[in-house]
């Protein structure tokens, strides 16, 4: 485990609250995520400071030290300012008890000692002096270090205190051990630990559906999302959260024959995903949700057949109709729930244009459904691909790098991907001197389906003179 560099300790900021702490007679410490990642070599612009005090009043003398402008929040005692690009925010050291209806603490004056008994983790309670004869010196009364090099996600209390006060601490503990890992080292949420999850999962009822969207957010966009909802899983928190995603688990066999586990699955398709996106693009939040939620309409579609096997006919269409009350449940923005239904909806028809029959039709189709997420659409179709067989995997890619030429080809020639209809109703209006009525948008419809079809193209000249035809059999004559 490397040992903090000066650059860590050397920043501006770290001197002025030395300065200040020392004017005022009240200690101050650099605490939590900044110091942890200081050891982790990981860049943070994000500063705790912790002081024995008032944090808003010693906020207060450093942005009048430094000219920043401070921002205040005193029900929860913290202030902040933003100084050389980092964020620092001042809270004084404090004791906390809990409520068991309730997250929200009862809240004392306290030492640093007590400030660094509420935190969360081991690792997240590391903190080093401010003090100018101490300055940098590591304070880490837990083994925070020692858990660090091991890759340990443990907390201070006993787990049982700490996830009952404060049940968002389960999802924490998972996001760390999902955020923090790397190839060289992968963090453990210490067996006592994951046991006191399984006993306290239903306090997760106490939190607002907001706390654990942003949670959920939080480990999606990681380097390898899948761990995340394994440990859930395995610490009894995803069926209370996601019981959707849940009930993909396991594997049916009948007369011999199995279907694959859909929840393994999925959790390859998430990874897939992230090694798929664009580097200008990472991390594609929406689009990993869309990945997550991709086949949640399986078990309800489940069938099987004796000649046939396993079959899940209609899984895209069942699981994008179960994706709004996800949204709603989390709430979740309006937005991301239309573009992660129209993606489950439509996972399964690029493949279905390999064939070499398929019309330009159907291409057009597809373009015009998907409009703008034909990309994300196709890389999330592309991730779907994760049969264990090589030569079979080099078959499916082969036939997705047709679908994506069938895909250019009609969109250069079409234009179809952001189709507008070339008639509007004003124009019909004003043509046929009519007011707002049906036979406006049944007209407009056939121009669509016309073009889609490929019978006309997509320019006003064919688009008018086909219209003009259709209104003619609904019996409407030009002024």
């Amino acid at each position: 485990m490397p040992t903090i560099v000066p650059q860590y300790l050397d920043r501006p900021i770290f001197h002025i609250v030395s300065d200040i702490a020392a004017e005022r007679g009240v200690r101050a410490f650099a605490i939590g995520g900044y110091v942890r990642d200081c050891f982790l070599g990981r860049p943070c612009n994000d500063i705790d400071i912790v002081v024995e005090g008032s944090g808003i009043d010693f906020a207060r003398a450093v942005g009048e030290q430094t000219g920043k402008y401070v921002s205040y929040y005193k029900n929860f005692g913290t202030a902040m300012l933003h100084f050389e690009g980092d964020e620092i925010e001042f809270v004084g050291a404090r004791r906390e008890s809990y409520r068991r209806e309730s997250r929200k603490p009862i809240v004392e004056d306290g030492t640093l000692e007590d400030d660094q008994l509420r935190r969360d983790f081991t690792i997240n309670a590391l903190a080093f002096s401010l003090q100018k004869d101490s300055y940098g010196e590591l304070v880490d009364p837990f083994g925070g270090i020692r858990d660090l090099a091991a890759g340990i996600i443990r907390t201070p209390l006993d787990p049982d205190t700490t996830y009952s006060d404060d049940p968002l601490r389960m999802l924490r503990a998972v996001r760390f051990a999902t955020k923090l890992s790397t190839p060289e080292l992968t963090f453990t949420i210490v067996p006592e630990s994951m046991e006191s999850m399984r006993r306290m999962a239903d306090r997760l009822g106490i939190l607002s559906k907001e706390r654990i969207a942003e949670e959920l957010n939080k480990m999606l966009v990681t380097d390898r999302p899948s761990m995340a909802f394994r440990l859930m899983d395995e610490a009894g928190l995803l069926e209370r959260i996601l019981p959707q995603l849940s009930a993909l688990k396991g594997v049916e066999t009948v007369e011999g024959k199995g279907h694959k586990d859909n929840f393994a699955h999925t959790l390859a398709v998430l990874d897939n995903v992230v090694e798929l996106e664009p580097e200008e693009r990472k991390p594609n939040l929406w689009l990993r949700w869309a990945a997550l939620l991709h086949d949640i309409g399986k078990p309800a579609t489940k069938h099987f057949d004796p000649v046939a096997g396993w079959s899940f006919h209609g899984h895209e269409i069942v699981g994008s109709r179960m994706v709004p009350r996800i949204f709603n449940d989390l709430k979740l923005p309006l937005d991301a729930m239309k573009y992660v239904k129209k993606l489950v909806w439509l996972h399964l028809r690029p493949i279905a244009l390999v064939d070499d029959g398929v019309t330009d039709s159907a291409v057009r189709r597809l373009l015009f459904d998907a409009g703008d997420d034909i990309d994300d659409l196709m890389t999330l179709c592309n991730a779907d691909i994760t049969s264990k067989n090589p030569a079979k995997v080099a078959r499916i890619k082969s036939n997705f790098t047709l679908v994506k030429q069938k895909l250019i080809d009609v969109e250069a020639r079409d234009s179809i991907r952001n189709f507008k209809n070339p008639i509007n109703g004003e124009y019909v209006m004003a043509l046929y001197g009519i007011p707002p009525c049906d036979t406006i948008g049944k007209l407009k419809e056939a121009v669509k389906e016309a073009i889609l079809d490929g019978r006309i193209g997509n320019n006003f000249e064919e688009a008018d003179a086909f219209m003009r035809i259709k209104a003619r059999e609904f019996g409407l004559t030009e002024k």
